[in-house]
């Protein structure tokens, strides 16, 4: 049984709305704590998910992580991976598993649609074999799967996937381009030092405001 229950204020909105036993039941049909054959397939043809963490005071937030097809990795039944890309720096929802471990996770197809959710305990992690599935990942996280739950598609768009995102690391040299927004004047002098420079090399610097304009008009440089 997955180390899964409702919370009492929960329970209070499924007496409320009449469904107490509809939930209930959906405790034994769509919630699971291991990996099932569809699990495997949907999660390992997948190129993104939404990643929730909460801090130390218990404040959330939720962020967008992509990679190939299949970058996130399952080892067992009960174990996912994935790897920590260059991002903005923040390191805000990593910081966040480095505190308190209470992760989400919620894998979406637009195209199909379906969708899964995975509740787990996170671990951040520089095993250099883990760390290694990923050219280019700074590190990685391990997820003890604790819960997961199959949502039908109902509400979900239905959306044509047109092409894989140009700032994915290269999955033999874990190159990648750099990102638009690290060309703006502004930042310059705050970036890490492997990036310094590094405008000069795909046309030069630009203001907050261009780069801005450039993301409004869908830019696949931005």
């Amino acid at each position: 049984m997955a180390k899964f229950a409702y919370t009492a204020k929960a329970l209070e909105l499924q007496k409320r709305f009449d469904t107490e036993a509809l939930a209930a039941a959906e405790l034994q049909v769509i919630v699971h704590d291991a990996l099932s054959p569809p699990d495997r397939a949907f999660i390992g043809q997948s190129e993104m998910f939404w990643l929730a963490s909460v801090d130390s005071q218990g404040s959330p937030t939720v962020s967008f992580k992509g990679g190939a097809p299949g970058f996130v990795k399952m080892p067992d039944d009960k174990t996912l991976l994935f790897p920590c890309f260059d991002g903005n720096g923040m390191f805000f929802s990593m910081g966040n598993i480095a505190s308190t471990s209470h992760i989400g996770m919620l894998f979406m197809d637009f195209v199909t649609p379906s969708r899964l959710r995975v509740q787990g305990d996170a671990q951040l992690t520089d095993d250099v074999d883990i760390v290694g599935l990923w050219p280019g990942a700074q590190f990685a996280v391990r997820v003890a799967i604790t819960a997961l739950i199959t949502n039908c598609p109902r509400y979900i768009p239905r959306m044509q996937r047109v092409a894989p995102s140009r700032y994915v690391p290269d999955t033999t040299t874990g190159e990648q381009p750099i990102p638009g927004w690290k060309r703006i004047d502004a930042i310059q002098a705050v970036l890490p030092r492997r990036d310094q420079g590094k405008a000069d090399t795909v046309g030069g610097l630009i203001s907050m405001d261009q780069w801005g304009e450039m993301v409004m008009k869908g830019d696949p440089l931005a």
